[in-house]
C-alpha cells in the first residue's frame, strides 16, 4: 500500500467516532458506559515491510587464517508486503489496558542469495575464479507473541507491545567452486537463530461500534542473525552470517466479543433498570391475579418461570470462547554418583543442575453447533536435566526437549473439534445427579457447555497424542503432577510426534454410558525423533485404537483403558544396524545409517487403570509393551513397562488443594536392543558408549503446595536406579522444584 493511501486511511481512523460510545439512549437521559476493551478480539492484518540491511561474510575455516579467503554474501532482501491474523485477549482497569496477543503474517521480504560471482584473488592460486550459490526457500512469515499495555481514551485506545517472535529463517543451500572438483562442494543445512527472536512496537486502535475496532500499528521484527555452516565433508567449512531484521507498518481490522458485556459485568444500565422493574411490577401483578385464579393458576405460572430459568441457564452455560493460560518452570539437579564409564546420552556423574520453563495460551473459539477450533502457541526457554538425555524414563516431561538458551515460540496445537450428539435431542435425567446430559466444564482447550452423555468427538489438526488417548485422572500432566516419563504415560507407547511431542492427526471418539471407543490416525515424524513431522498424509503414520470401561468397585469408580498401536514408517531393525557394523568394521553401530532404514511395522499396546479409593486418594497401573526389534520411533526407550502409584489430596491433612504423590516405574528393553547398546549405539534418550544390563527402577514423589488460587509450588524427589538400562551407572538422586501458574 502506498504511503499516502495509508496516511489517509490512518487519518479516518482516528478522526472516525465510536458509535458503541457517542450514540446517545432513547429512553434514558442518562450517558452510556463508557467503552471498554476487555475481552477476546479476532482479526486480520495488512500492510508493508522494509528490510533492514543485513550484509554479512562466508567466512573461511579450518587452517585459513587470512580475511583474503573470505567471500561476499551478497544480500538481497527487499521491501514486501505483509498480511496475517491475530487474536488476543485483553483486560482494562480503569483506563489502563493490559493483554496478550498472538499472530501469524507472510512477511515477503527474504530472497535467496543465488548467482554465479566472482572469488576473491587469493583463490587465483588454487586455481578457482568464481563459485556459485544456490538456495532453498526462506520462512517467509513471522509469528509472536506479545504482550500489550495501554491507555484508553473512551473509545480510542494507544499501546505499546513486545514478545518474542518466530520465522525468518534461511533455507539451505549450496556453495560450489568451479574448478576445484569434490573438494569445492559445499553444503549447509536451514538456519539456526544465535538469540532470541523479538517484536516490539507500538499502535493505535479506534473503535467503530461495539464489536468491531480498527487500528495502525507499527513493528520492529528481529529475526536475529541468522547462522549457516558450509560443509564439504573433507575437513573444511565456511560460515555464513546474515542477519534477519525489518520494519513492518499495517493496518488491522478486530472484531471484539461482546466487550461491553465484560466492562459491565453483570451490572445494568439504567434502562436495564427500568425495564427490569417494569417486568418486577407485571410478576407481581400476574402473582396477584394467579392467587384470585387460585392454586392451579399458581402452579402454571411456577412451571412458566422454571421453565425460562432453564432456557437461559442453557444459553449463559454455553461459552463462545475461551482463553487460558500457563507457565511451568522446573529446576532439577542431582549430586556426584558412582559411574563406571560414561557416553554420549549419559548423566554426566560429577553432578548437574539445569532449569526450563514452557508457556502456552489456549485460546478456543465456537464456530456452530458442538464445533469449536482451538490454537495453542508456546514458548519455551532452557533446559531439560542433561539437555534430555540419560535416562529411559526421563526425568522431566514439563520441559522441552529441544533445549535452547534464549527463549523461543511455536504454534503446538491447532485443531478443530467437533461433537455430535446422540441422544437425539432429547434431554434424560441423571437420577444421581439430577442434571440433564453432561456438563464440560471451562479449561483449557475445552468450552464450557451441556453435551449428550452419547456422543461422538471428532478432533483434527495439530495436537499431541496423548491429548486424546492414553489420559489418567491421577498420572498424566506433567506440569501438575508427577513429572517422569514413564509414570504419566505407557512407557512403552511408542506414539507419533515431532521433537515437541506434537504431531498432525484425526482422532474419534464413541463415548457411552459405560465405555467409550477412540481410534485415530497421525503422521510419524520425516525421520524417527526428527523435528519435522512427516509432509505426505499417510506415507509415514502412527494408527491407534483404544477402548474404555467404566466401572464401581466397593462403591469407588474406576476406569480401566486398552490400548494397541502400530507405527508404519522407515525404520530400523536394530539387529541389521548391528550387522551391518560387523560388515563394515564400523563401530558403534548406528540406526540412523540410512542404508538400513526399510519399510517396517511397530506394533504395542498396554493396560491403563484408573481407581478411586475415596475421594482423596486415588490409585493408578500401568502396563505396556512394543516390538523391540525396531528403534524407537518417536518416543522413549522403552519396550517393556509397568508403573503404579497413588494421589492423595491434602483434604486428609487439612490443606484441600494441596496434593501428594508417589509412584514406581520398573522398564526394560528387548534382546536386540541390550545387544545395540552393549555396542557402543545410541539412540533417542539413552547411549552410555557399553551396557551392564538391567533393567531401570525409578521411585518418583512429590509435595505440591498451593500458594494461592492458580499458583502452585511442587518439590519432587526421583531415585534412578541402573538409569538407561544399565548396572554400571548410579543410581541417581534427581531433586526438582516446580512452579506452576495458571488462568
Amino acid at each position: 500500500m502506498k504511503p499516502i493511501r495509508l496516511a489517509l486511511l490512518a487519518t479516518l481512523i482516528l478522526s472516525s467516532p465510536a458509535r458503541a460510545a457517542d450514540k446517545p439512549s432513547k429512553t434514558s437521559s442518562a450517558p452510556p458506559p463508557a467503552f471498554t476493551w476487555a475481552g477476546l478480539h479476532i482479526g486480520l492484518n495488512a500492510g508493508g515491510a522494509i528490510p533492514i540491511a543485513s550484509g554479512g561474510t562466508l567466512e573461511a575455516g579450518s587452517g585459513f587464517t587470512s580475511r583474503a579467503f573470505d567471500l561476499a554474501a551478497p544480500d538481497r532482501d527487499r521491501a514486501g508486503a505483509s498480511f496475517g491474523a491475530q487474536i488476543g485477549y485483553d483486560w482494562q482497569r480503569g483506563p489502563w489496558v493490559y493483554g496478550l496477543e498472538t499472530d501469524l503474517n507472510f512477511l515477503g521480504l527474504r530472497r535467496a542469495s543465488t548467482g554465479i560471482f566472482p572469488a576473491p584473488a587469493a583463490y587465483g592460486a588454487l586455481g578457482v575464479a568464481g563459485y556459485g550459490l544456490t538456495s532453498d526457500e526462506n520462512g517467509d512469515y513471522f509469528a509472536s507473541i506479545r504482550g500489550r499495555l495501554g491507555y484508553a481514551f473512551d473509545s480510542r485506545l494507544v499501546y505499546a507491545t513486545g514478545g518474542v517472535a518466530a520465522g525468518g529463517w534461511r533455507g539451505a543451500s549450496n556453495l560450489i567452486f568451479y574448478g576445484a572438483g569434490p573438494l569445492g562442494l559445499f553444503f549447509a543445512p536451514v538456519s539456526t537463530s544465535a538469540r532470541m527472536k523479538f517484536a516490539v512496537g507500538a499502535g493505535i486502535e479506534q473503535a467503530l461500534d461495539d464489536h468491531f475496532s480498527a487500528r495502525l500499528e507499527y513493528l520492529y521484527v528481529d529475526q536475529q542473525s541468522q547462522r549457516r555452516v558450509y560443509d564439504n565433508n573433507f575437513s573444511f567449512q565456511f560460515g555464513a552470517r546474515q542477519r534477519s531484521a525489518a520494519h513492518v507498518l499495517r493496518l488491522g481490522l478486530n472484531y471484539r466479543f461482546d466487550p461491553q458485556d465484560e466492562a459491565r459485568g453483570g451490572a445494568e444500565t439504567e434502562d436495564e433498570k427500568a425495564s427490569d422493574a417494569a417486568k418486577s411490577e407485571d410478576a407481581a401483578g400476574h402473582d396477584e391475579k394467579a392467587k384470585k385464579r387460585g392454586e392451579k393458576g399458581e402452579r402454571a405460572a411456577k412451571a412458566k418461570d422454571k421453565e425460562k430459568k432453564e432456557e437461559k441457564d442453557d444459553k449463559n452455560g454455553e461459552e463462545l470462547y475461551s482463553f487460558h493460560g500457563q507457565t511451568t518452570a522446573v529446576v532439577q539437579g542431582y549430586p556426584k554418583f558412582p559411574a563406571l564409564y560414561t557416553g554420549a546420552r549419559s548423566f554426566p556423574p560429577k553432578g548437574l543442575a539445569d532449569a526450563g520453563s514452557t508457556s502456552n495460551l489456549f485460546m478456543g473459539l465456537r464456530l456452530w453447533k458442538g464445533a469449536a477450533v482451538y490454537l495453542n502457541p508456546e514458548v519455551d526457554l532452557g533446559y531439560g536435566l542433561a539437555n534430555s538425555v540419560g535416562a529411559a524414563s526421563y526425568v522431566n516431561g514439563a520441559v522441552a526437549k529441544v533445549g535452547r538458551a534464549a527463549p523461543y515460540m511455536r504454534f503446538q496445537r491447532y485443531f478443530l473439534r467437533q461433537i455430535v450428539g446422540l441422544d437425539g435431542g432429547e434431554k434424560v435425567e441423571d437420577p444421581e445427579t439430577g442434571s440433564y446430559n453432561e456438563v464440560l466444564e471451562s479449561t483449557q482447550n475445552q468450552l464450557s457447555g451441556k453435551v449428550d452423555k452419547d456422543r461422538l468427538i471428532l478432533t483434527i489438526g495439530k495436537f499431541s497424542v496423548p491429548d486424546i488417548f492414553d489420559d489418567n485422572k491421577y498420572a498424566h500432566d506433567p506440569t501438575t503432577g508427577f513429572l517422569n516419563f514413564g509414570v504419566n504415560t505407557l512407557g512403552a507407547f511408542d506414539y507419533a510426534a515431532d521433537s515437541w511431542g506434537y504431531t498432525y492427526g484425526a482422532a474419534l471418539e464413541w463415548k457411552q454410558d459405560w465405555w467409550t471407543a477412540r481410534g485415530g490416525l497421525f503422521q510419524l515424524s520425516e525421520i524417527p525423533n526428527g523435528p519435522s513431522i512427516e509432509p505426505q498424509i499417510g506415507r509415514q503414520f502412527m494408527g491407534v485404537a483404544e477402548f474404555e470401561a467404566r466401572y464401581d468397585l466397593f462403591e469407588q469408580p474406576g476406569v480401566i483403558k486398552f490400548l494397541a498401536f502400530a507405527d508404519n514408517g522407515n525404520l530400523a531393525k536394530v539387529q541389521d544396524a548391528i550387522d551391518f557394523a560387523y560388515l563394515t568394521g564400523n563401530f558403534p553401530p548406528d540406526v540412523n545409517n540410512p542404508w538400513i532404514r526399510k519399510r517396517h511395522v511397530k506394533v504395542g499396546g498396554g493396560v491403563n487403570v484408573q481407581q478411586q479409593l475415596s475421594k482423596e486418594i486415588g490409585f493408578f497401573l500401568r502396563a505396556s509393551m512394543s516390538d523391540g526389534r525396531f528403534e524407537t520411533v518417536d518416543y522413549t526407550d522403552i519396550d517393556r513397562s509397568l508403573s503404579t502409584g497413588f494421589t492423595a489430596a491434602g483434604a486428609l491433612w487439612g490443606r484441600d488443594k494441596d496434593e501428594i504423590g508417589g509412584a514406581m516405574v520398573f522398564s526394560g528393553l528387548a534382546g536386540p536392543r541390550v545387544s545395540y547398546f552393549g555396542l557402543g549405539g545410541t539412540s533417542v534418550y539413552i547411549g552410555d558408549g557399553r551396557l551392564s544390563y538391567a533393567g531401570e527402577k525409578v521411585l518418583e514423589t512429590y509435595y505440591k503446595y498451593n500458594v494461592r488460587d492458580g499458583v502452585e509450588l511442587t518439590l519432587d524427589y526421583q531415585f534412578i536406579g541402573n538409569p538407561a538400562h544399565n548396572a554400571a551407572r548410579g543410581p541417581i538422586n534427581v531433586f526438582g522444584l516446580r512452579l506452576h501458574a495458571q488462568f
